[in-house]
């Protein structure tokens, strides 16, 4: 019965690890220029602003490949941001093992 308790205390500590990640990761700011497009998006992965450069008014193809494409970057940011703070949390480093 000890070792279902013990367990469970695990998966507690793990959850307000993650809290306490996602909290820090809010507070991050992370800005990508691509193609005349600026996206700044949150380390939790949320777009907080799109700015588009005067130059591209008009060309809807483009803006639209730049956004999907300053996005993808972001996220990828975010996920290597995440990762190494995940490498500074004891409850996290035998997952990234």
């Amino acid at each position: 019965m000890g070792s279902m308790f013990s367990k469970l205390k695990e998966v507690k500590d793990l959850a307000g690890q993650a809290k306490k990640l996602q909290d820090q990761l809010k507070n991050e700011s992370i800005v990508i220029d691509k193609a005349g497009i600026k996206i700044t998006m949150n380390g939790n992965q949320v777009v907080e602003k799109v700015e588009i450069s005067e130059d591209l008014l008009g060309k809807k193809e483009k803006i639209e490949n730049g956004i999907k494409d300053a996005i993808n970057d972001g996220i990828k940011k975010v996920q290597k941001i995440m990762t190494e703070k995940m490498k500074g949390m004891d409850e996290f480093k035998s997952l990234l093992k």
